[in-house]
């Protein structure tokens, strides 16, 4: 009885939990944003360099080791609730488990890892890396367990607020002594907090029910090594490339390389709650019986990314030279035409075919999807590195992502029972990406006329290029009728606020503001 009572809020409202969630990843964004700004400006490139090597190692085996045993609490725990304290222990042990060999294996291969990646520096720092694996495995499960009970506000704030003390734990043992060591203490220091406060967490929430349980882990082990394949396939393609520069050049080299490939944060921030919620609706529609539904999501989750990543991508290839400089300063300079090139990976972000296929439980051509990938970046990245230099492996890389999202949308043409010609909204996504490049030209040009500092001459081109692109987009038609609908909305009742005379519902045109497609 008290299931069912319970079981209602936890599904009434898919926008509220998303929001809370992407407001905490934002400000975690906003906060780690500028760890790598400052330490390039505090470090020389061969210590940042080794920087980046470093946590490039420790990504590698943070998610490898994982083995989708922290993500399979998603599946375990909303499905027997009452065994969520035996299956948290199950995963807590594991994760330690292999946290421990993988702080062991690190050790071991300090030595030789210098060797591959040409810096004899680096096992000088391998302990301190190592330790910090150890401590992050034991808590990689804390926001997971809160999403899982519905805790959304509460996973959002412990996600923002380790992420500050992340930053502040990167950035000021640097300041003060300017060395990679007091970085490296200063996370441990925060990873043992967090690796307390997860246990202290989950000893309180679960009480006796939080020990081991054999049989549920030889269940969660079943449903979980399975996968571990798909994880490990997709994290070597997504950084052999970096692992494959570091080997072939100098710490500093790669730091260039490191630096040229910058992540927007807007873009994961954008895409992955929007896939979240596409899926979502996709499988409500699927279980009514609506594939036409599906394809209709599918085409309003493609044009509403459309409209926001094209225009983006084409801004940071404009004023790359910008951000470049002024995040890193001028030793950086040669990061430039990587980070132009890196730009163009941002509109694959459009095509959201993971989400899709996904919902189709497509999860072997996903695998063969990624093997492929791999394939192609591990054939041709030496060679595109000797060819174009840097600007190579991001090359690669973008024919990789290419032929990736063309076998998952050919695939999606039979699932979702449409043409070619009906699986995009292509006349849609030809005008946003005509806008966009107009949009960008008009920002160049005012931009090459300007003889300005660097932050006046990017706020201008970035003015320049949005106002472009949204009188473009409005003057061509090309926001969907509820866009449109809302915009006119917002910005009547914008005048309506300005005027002192808000607007208020007896005010609206019939019809106007009556429930819009999604």
């Amino acid at each position: 009885m008290t299931v069912a009572t319970q079981a209602p809020p936890r599904t009434q409202s898919l926008f509220r939990p998303v929001l809370a969630l992407m407001g905490g990843r934002t400000l975690a964004f906003a906060a780690t944003f500028f760890i790598p700004v400052v330490l390039a400006r505090a470090f020389d490139p061969v210590l940042f360099g080794t920087y980046k090597q470093l946590f490039l190692i420790y990504s590698t085996v943070y998610l490898i080791a994982q083995a989708g045993m922290a993500s399979s609490l998603y599946y375990f725990l909303p499905r027997v609730p009452q065994n969520a304290g035996h299956y948290v222990a199950n995963s807590l042990f594991f994760l330690g488990a292999t946290g421990l060999a993988g702080f062991g294996a690190l050790l071991l291969m300090g030595p030789k890892l210098g060797h591959w990646l040409n810096n004899a520096d680096l096992p000088h720092y391998v302990f301190w890396i190592g330790l910090y694996l150890f401590l992050m495995m034991l808590s990689a499960t804390l926001e997971i367990v809160l999403i899982s009970r519905g805790r959304y506000l509460w996973a959002s704030t412990s996600y923002a607020l380790f992420e500050f003390a992340r930053a502040a734990a990167s950035i000021l043992p640097v300041l003060i002594f300017r060395d990679l060591d007091g970085l490296l203490k200063g996370l441990v220091m925060v990873a043992c907090l967090r690796a307390g406060m997860t246990l202290f967490y989950f000893r309180t929430e679960f009480r006796d029910t939080f020990h081991l349980d054999k049989p549920l882990l030889i269940s969660q082990l079943a449903y979980t090594l399975p996968f571990a394949v798909s994880i490990l396939v997709e994290i070597l393609q997504g950084s052999l490339p970096q692992y494959v520069v570091a080997y072939l050049s100098s710490p500093a080299t790669f730091a260039i390389f490191a630096v040229g490939c910058l992540s927007v944060p807007l873009v994961e921030v954008a895409a992955s709650p929007t896939c979240d919620v596409m899926m979502v609706r996709m499988q409500e529609s699927l279980a009514a019986g609506h594939l036409r539904s599906v394809l209709e999501l599918w085409h309003n989750t493609t044009g509403k990314l459309a409209l926001l990543f094209f225009p983006l991508a084409a801004l940071m290839v404009v004023v790359a030279r910008e951000i470049i400089v002024l995040l890193f300063t001028a030793k950086y300079v040669a990061s430039i035409p990587v980070f132009m090139a890196w730009s163009m990976t941002i509109p694959f972000a459009v095509l959201q075919v993971d989400g899709v296929l996904r919902v189709f439980a497509q999860t072997r051509l996903l695998l063969a999807l990624n093997v492929m990938r791999l394939v192609i970046i591990a054939g041709l990245i030496q060679w595109s590195l000797s060819r174009f230099s840097m600007v190579g492996p991001v090359f690669v890389i973008l024919l990789a992502t290419f032929a990736f999202k063309a076998g998952a949308l050919f695939r999606m043409k039979r699932l979702l029972e449409v043409s070619g010609g009906d699986l995009l909204p292509w006349r849609n996504l030809a005008g946003l990406l005509g806008a966009s490049v107009a949009a960008a030209a008009v920002a160049f040009a005012i931009k090459s006329q300007l003889n300005v500092p660097l932050f006046p001459r990017l706020l201008i081109a970035c003015t320049a290029h949005i106002v472009t692109y949204l009188l473009l987009v409005w003057c061509f038609d090309l926001l969907s009728a509820s866009e449109r609908m809302a915009i006119e909305d917002w910005t009547r009742r914008a005048r309506g606020y300005a005027s002192g005379v808000p607007i208020t519902e007896r005010d609206k045109v019939p019809g106007q503001c009556a429930e819009l497609p999604e």
